[in-house]
């Protein structure tokens, strides 16, 4: 699967949708085919402060634990409830019903200066 080229990608693999002060995040699918299959996700509560760098949860794997970072500073105003109860949509639809949360962000510039999904792509083999 392509990643959407309205996202902006992290080294650790992470996706940024950036609309208005709105970003919603994820993990690529890269990431979710690293991790295999999906059997926990744990993200931090509504109105949580995160820094820019920090985790804003954690998925389980059969495999490895993993956190999950912002690359911005930001508040979380959602969090995927679909995604708690079947951490197999981040396998299945990571850029799509596999989201994970939707952070209020004053300043997206960190977010711009990441590569775009096809030049991910590109360094990673789809």
């Amino acid at each position: 699967m392509s990643t959407p080229t309205d996202c902006r990608v992290s080294e650790t693999h992470e996706w940024f949708r950036v609309d208005g002060k709105t970003v919603t995040m994820g993990i690529t699918q890269h990431a979710a085919d690293a991790l295999t299959d999906i059997t926990y996700v744990g993200m931090k509560s509504v109105g949580t402060a995160v820094a820019a760098g920090k985790p804003v949860g954690e998925v389980e794997s059969v495999k490895t634990t993993s956190e999950i970072y912002s690359v911005v500073a930001g508040t979380i105003v959602a969090v995927n409830a679909d995604a708690a109860k079947d951490p197999s949509l981040l396998n299945s639809d990571p850029f799509g019903k596999g989201w994970l949360v939707k952070l209020d962000v004053a300043d997206t510039s960190a977010i711009l200066a990441l590569p775009n999904g096809s030049a991910y792509d590109q360094t990673h083999g789809h």
